[in-house]
């Protein structure tokens, strides 16, 4: 029923743009292929060989388990972290000038942590390293000019530090090393509608590249890691006979979630917590075959869940609003109904639920389609996550201009 009620909601939206490196495009169109790959079990590929990736252990619907059986409580390793009320920064804004700004309205407000790229949405590793197990695959380039520094002055102003890591969308490495990626019947590299690539999730060595800047960035004083872009391209399922790459015999979802659970193991002696960006409607349809996301299985295995929910992300129809960009209380209230449904089966194990919110005016949905957000549809959102039982939250705008006067 939740399969015919997805194709039913998404029948009615037009195609859009995709999703996380701009967090501004419409990326519902794309539910209708999620939900037929959810139908589609085949998991072949005609050009495809054996993998040496690991397969992952299973973990309990309840999620962890002790030597005995039983499900354990979950245990956050940052056990004295503020409420996190967050906010997105990008390289060039924590390496630039633009960081005096953002500090400042951290100072001022109930804000206290930034999420700042580590690893960006091209694949560079954004500072200068000299490790050289990051050089091997790594392209670092000096965004950030002075990492130490920066991290000095984030402890500072007491901003919690939150490490993003893009995963697998990682066009800097598809072109260098094009095996860790998925190659075309004519030899070149796959790239997507942007133009981006993807490396493979079923290649072992591009998991240990990415655990190994998160275990840098560990070391540099970040309290948390955050990866994004943790799955495979919008519908892979239909390109995925075209393409030469390495897989086995697991699926998709089990290759996901086995990279979290695999990342999540070798991060734990560094305590630092690990949380992961996902897809916010995949809270409400079932696994996401085609991805390779599977919201319970991912969150099974994480300290903390992002959900992607911002209003303009969903199309009409979406928690019962003609249009959910001009509705942001009703439609993050819905968002987070089917959050908490989803992971109730979780009970104690759950991670913390952080979503992330909008702060941008998505007018490229069309005049009578949107509105301009400011502070009012920001505190709709915040309000929404209160009455949800959500007190932790994420503000995405990619320019890193947010709005004055929130109260938060």
């Amino acid at each position: 029923m939740n399969v015919l009620l997805t194709l039913l909601l998404a029948l009615q939206s037009a195609w859009g743009p995709a999703q996380h490196s701009a967090k501004t495009g419409n990326v519902l169109g794309n539910v209708l292929q999620m939900a037929w790959s959810n139908l589609e079990k085949s998991q072949t590929s005609g050009g495809a060989v054996a993998s040496g990736t690991p397969k992952p252990t299973p973990t309990p619907a309840g999620g962890a388990s002790g030597g005995d059986g039983t499900v354990q409580p979950h245990k956050d390793p940052q056990p004295d972290a503020p409420k996190v009320k967050g906010v997105y920064v990008t390289a060039y804004s924590a390496g630039g000038e633009r960081l005096s700004t953002l500090l400042g309205l951290l100072d001022k407000t109930a804000l206290n942590a930034m999420v700042i790229d580590i690893k960006d949405d091209l694949g560079y590793i954004t500072y200068k390293t000299d490790n050289p197990e990051l050089q091997k695959l790594g392209t670092p380039m000096r965004f950030i000019k002075d990492i130490a520094a920066l991290m000095e002055t984030l402890k500072k102003h007491e901003v919690y530090p939150i490490a993003r890591i893009v995963v697998f969308k990682d066009s800097v490495l598809a072109k260098k090393h094009p095996e860790l990626s998925f190659v075309t019947a004519n030899g070149t590299v796959w790239q997507n509608g942007k133009k981006d690539s993807f490396v493979n999730p079923y290649r072992k060595e591009v998991w240990d590249y990415n655990v190994a800047v998160a275990k840098e960035a560990a070391k540099l004083g970040f309290k948390e890691i955050q990866f994004d872009y943790v799955r495979f391209p919008e519908g892979f399922e239909k390109k995925a006979d075209g393409l030469k790459f390495t897989k086995n015999d697991e699926s998709r979802t089990d290759v996901v979630s086995g990279f979290v659970k695999y990342a999540k193991e070798q991060l734990e002696p560094l305590g630092v917590r690990v949380s992961v960006d996902i897809f916010g409607y995949a809270a409400s349809v079932p696994a996401a075959e085609g991805i390779g996301q599977d919201f319970v299985k991912i969150s099974s295995n994480v300290d903390v869940i992002s959900p992607m929910i911002y209003p303009s992300h969903y199309s009409t129809g979406w928690f019962k609003q003609k249009d959910p960009d001009k509705a942001p209380y009703a439609t993050i209230k819905g968002a987070m109904v089917d959050t908490n449904k989803k992971l109730a089966p979780l009970a104690e194990t759950q991670p913390v639920i952080r979503p992330w919110i909008q702060d941008f005016t998505a007018s490229w949905l069309g005049s009578g389609h949107y509105i301009k957000y400011g502070a009012t549809e920001v505190e709709a959102q915040i309000k929404a996550l209160h009455d949800s039982g959500v007190d932790e939250y994420l503000l995405w705008n990619a320019t890193n201009r947010y709005t004055p006067g929130v109260q938060y």
